[in-house]
């Protein structure tokens, strides 16, 4: 597949290095020579010097050839204009990275693709969607939701009280038959390794166990779980960035009661005038003082998203100790999250990784209408769609030849989800839920063309 990304910034270097695994063909255009020579020294990928606004360097990128162009520099105006370009040049399908969240929520009745535009994506918006997801599913360390919620995927690290623990999947099942949950990864405690789970899988304490539920499996879940379920509803904000505030928009709206800290004067009286129903405060959200005056102590939960992941961090570690229960931190090092949990923080959420996941199922063979990595863990959890003509059409689960790498998840029939059995017939139309290895995505992808 050929791809063209415009824009070597963190966005753009993060996609190129992912897409460059996966043995694509890319291109990366850049306006400043030092991002692509950093691009040129950490992958092997093609690079041009120049503004992807500019037919000539389009063409110079052989857009024309283009499977796929990518627009993710830092300027919206640039992205959208590169996208119009691209497609009236000749490449088959374009994204591009917008900050203003209008443009998404009413792209339907702008009519993007009528301009040549096939999709916008907003790391900001994805991110808020993330941390309002999160606090909805309590409890839970990650989460991501299909079709509103048909399905949902849940990540769990399982305590000693945790009734499954020294059980197997199937042990599991037998005692437990009206569950509305399927495991579908694990990754043993202290190692790296993501393990999809079979019938003869042992559930062992200190796991982390990623799950697809239907509607009502989260509450069962839960309880299975030995932990004691607490409602958040006082939420403390640090940071006025694009993400606070459409994290503090949201959350108002769906009835939370928001706190947010802004160190910055003018945009915090800024802020206050668009958050009637939220208190914003100036002041140091690093200030321990501050915290406790603001009343740290009797938040459900503290949601750090300031533009340095150091001070997002060293916050949530504040609030950890302060008695909040949930915490969750925005970072740009991808690397923090191999120690977000020895070091205290429920969650990170990475705008980089966020925008790759929503980007990547463009490059999925058969219809992937939605796609996510599961954060920490070397697993892809992708949507297929059912086509009449596909391998999986009229199949019982249970007599597929699917690797034992790859496992279903869930289906989602007429807008319903179902955890489905091995006797679970597929139709054409389905939307299938697989978590796989990425060894299995060339075998798993076969079914569905």
């Amino acid at each position: 597949m050929k791809i063209i990304i415009a824009g070597a910034g963190e966005v753009g270097f993060h996609l190129a290095k992912l897409l460059s695994y996966e043995s694509q063909e890319i291109t990366l255009l850049d306006t400043k020579k030092e991002n692509l020579v950093y691009a040129i020294d950490h992958l092997d990928i093609r690079v041009i010097k120049g503004d992807a606004t500019s037919i000539a360097v389009l063409k110079d990128a052989r857009i024309a050839n283009s499977d796929l162009f990518i627009a993710v520099t830092s300027s919206e105006t640039t992205n959208i204009t590169a996208c119009v370009l691209a497609k009236q040049l000749g490449a088959k399908r374009t994204i591009a990275r917008i900050s203003n969240v209008e443009f998404i929520d009413q792209k339907d009745e702008v009519g993007f693709s009528k301009f040549g535009i096939d999709e916008l994506i907003s790391p900001e918006s994805l991110a808020a969607g993330e941390i309002e997801l999160l606090l909805n599913q309590y409890g839970f360390d990650d989460g991501y939701e299909f079709e509103d919620g048909a399905l949902t995927m849940l990540s769990l690290r399982l305590s000693e009280s945790a009734s499954f623990v020294n059980k197997t999947v199937q042990e599991a099942a037998e005692v437990f038959p009206q569950l509305h949950f399927v495991p579908i990864a694990i990754q043993r405690f202290g190692t790296q390794y993501t393990i999809i789970p079979r019938g003869d899988t042992e559930f062992k304490e200190g796991d982390k166990v990623i799950f697809v539920t239907s509607k009502g499996g989260s509450e069962d879940l839960f309880k299975l779980s030995g932990k004691m379920r607490l409602d958040v509803k006082n939420v403390m904000i640090l940071g006025g960035s694009k993400i606070g505030h459409k994290t503090a928009k949201d959350l108002c709206a769906a009835n939370f009661r928001i706190k947010l800290i802004e160190s910055n004067k003018d945009v915090a009286f800024e802020m206050a005038d668009d958050l009637p129903n939220a208190l914003v405060i100036h002041g140091d959200g690093r200030d321990v003082e501050l915290l406790e005056e603001e009343n740290i102590s009797k938040m459900d939960a503290f949601i750090a998203v300031t533009g340095n992941s150091e001070t997002n961090i060293m916050s949530c570690l504040v609030a950890k100790s302060k008695g909040v229960k949930k915490t969750i931190a925005l970072v740009e090092n991808m690397d923090y999250y191999q120690i977000s949990e020895s070091i205290g923080i429920d969650t990170l959420i990475n705008k980089k990784l966020l925008a790759a996941n929503n980007i990547f199922r463009y490059i999925r063979k058969g219809e992937v209408v939605a796609m996510t990595k599961l954060n920490n863990m070397n697993a892809e959890l992708l949507e297929f769609v059912v086509k009449k003509r596909s391998k999986i059409t009229d199949k019982v689960i249970k007599d597929l030849d699917f690797p034992r790498s790859a496992i279903i998840g869930g289906v989602i029939r007429n807008g319903t989800g179902i955890i489905p059995l091995g006797d679970f017939k597929v139709l054409a139309g389905d939307r299938i839920v697989v978590c796989c290895l990425p060894k299995s995505i060339t075998q798993v992808e076969k079914f569905f063309f």
